[in-house]
């Protein structure tokens, strides 16, 4: 080899280069990969919360449905409270009058009626052809003891007594209600040939001392009969109580499962706060819906009636008896909504950054004010500013166990909690303020205590 050649084996010009770039190209590859095993393991963590998301936004449906069908059924003076008012439903009272106006008058005998005024008119000194008239009156006399009859039920029916008889066999006979609907018990309330129906009787032996009262002794004939007054008969109701079976043993466990599977799905989900969204929206929209399946429903439900039982009150017994459950509907779907709105203003989109900087501005425009007129608030400003975080997280859970402990809950309810979870805040970015919109220029305020901003 001449002095002036040169070694193969020894580094060339540009090797360090390359060696860098395979380097660097390996190293790109890798985060690469890294990266797409990240996204594909986000699909999938994705997928699953979504789909228990959605599980979760359809059982809370038939959560508020099995919560309102264990509450009506073991729940006696909720019992009472639902079904009591009906005693003064103009729907209802008219029905209940038409059945017993038509029993008691099956009960009359009007020809015997008749024949009783036959014979005293007989041994009376009257003309005989006043008994051969009357003999002709059978048909104004039934007219006329209707029209009384018809008197007499109407002021029973729509007296206080008939209500607190009403009210009195509806406690006292609670686990009939549970026959209406699971086929089992008895009392006032029975269910028979798909017929929920309530028994009138008492209301019938009011009647019949009122008109032996008034003059009519004929009354006093009418026997001791235990009636029943229909409120709703469909060939469908044992369909219905199978359901309500099943919703009846799932019971108070259902709204568990259903926020144990909507807290799984929150879990899995990539992004949190957007699942958060997501679960309050599904939830909310599950709710309108329950609340227009049972107003299409109730139509149904009216339409299917047969022509003998009274429309208006079988509507006014659907009313009453889903009235709890349209409030708890309610409650939910605004819950959902604050919810989904709470956590919205909280995450990191401009909007959101906006409106809390907007609200911050303003507290602290009111704190400014407060301090320019002397206000000191001193060891709470340093206890606050340093527990701010733990301070929020502990305002919403004081708030989250008294709204599980408040014994059935309204939306309007749920509003008032909102509202005082608001003030809250409030009170507490009064005392330790926010940078806002605009730098104040008053004293800040931080952990160690004020000092110059």
């Amino acid at each position: 080899m001449s002095a002036t050649g040169s070694d193969p084996a020894a580094p060339q010009p540009g090797d360090e280069e390359v060696a860098e770039l395979r380097r660097r190209i390996t190293q790109l590859e890798a985060e690469a990969a890294a990266r797409e095993g990240k996204r594909e393991h986000h699909r999938v963590r994705t997928f699953f919360a979504t789909l228990l998301i959605i599980l979760a936004s359809i059982l809370a449906l038939l959560s508020v449905v099995s919560v309102w069908a264990a509450d009506t059924i073991t729940d006696t003076d909720r019992f009472v409270a639902t079904l009591s008012p009906l005693a003064k439903n103009p729907d209802v009272q008219a029905g209940v009058e038409n059945r017993i106006t038509n029993l008691v008058l099956d009960q009359v005998d009007i020809n015997a009626v008749v024949k009783d005024l036959q014979q005293a008119v007989s041994s009376s000194s009257l003309p005989p052809a006043t008994a051969t008239l009357i003999s002709k009156l059978n048909g104004p006399i039934e007219s006329g003891l209707k029209s009384v009859v018809g008197t007499v039920v109407d002021k029973v029916v729509s007296s206080d007594q008939f209500a607190t008889v009403w009210t009195n066999a509806l406690r006292t006979a609670h686990t009939a209600f549970v026959k209406a609907l699971t086929g089992k018990g008895g009392g006032a309330i029975k269910l028979n040939n798909d017929e929920v129906q309530i028994d009138i009787g008492p209301a019938v032996a009011q009647v019949k001392d009122q008109l032996v009262a008034q003059g009519f002794p004929a009354a006093s004939k009418i026997p001791t009969v235990n009636t029943t007054f229909t409120v709703y008969k469909s060939s469908s109701l044992n369909k219905l109580k199978n359901y309500f079976r099943l919703l009846q043993i799932v019971g108070n466990w259902m709204p568990i499962i259903t926020v144990v599977i909507a807290a799984i799905g929150v879990y899995l989900a990539h992004n949190r706060r957007r699942a958060l969204i997501g679960t309050a929206i599904g939830f909310a929209v599950a709710m309108l819906v329950l609340g227009i399946a049972l107003a299409v429903f109730r139509s149904f439900f009216l339409d299917q009636l047969p022509p003998d039982v009274n429309a208006g009150a079988a509507g006014a017994v659907y009313d009453a008896l889903i009235k709890f459950l349209r409030i708890t509907t309610r409650m939910v779907g605004a819950l959902a909504v604050l919810v989904a709105l709470g956590a919205f203003l909280n995450g990191p989109t401009s909007l959101a950054v906006w409106i809390r900087a907007a609200c911050s501005s303003g507290i602290g425009a009111m704190r400014a004010v407060a301090d320019s007129a002397g206000f000191h608030a001193g060891p709470v400003d340093r206890f606050t500013a340093r527990y701010k975080r733990w301070i929020g997280i502990a305002i919403l859970l004081i708030a989250s166990v008294i709204f599980v402990l408040w014994n059935h809950p309204t939306g309007l309810v749920v509003f008032w909690f909102a509202f005082a979870i608001v003030i809250a805040f409030a009170i507490r970015e009064f005392f330790a303020p926010g940078p806002g919109l605009v730098h104040r220029d008053e004293t800040a305020v931080d952990a160690a205590g004020p000092r110059p901003a």
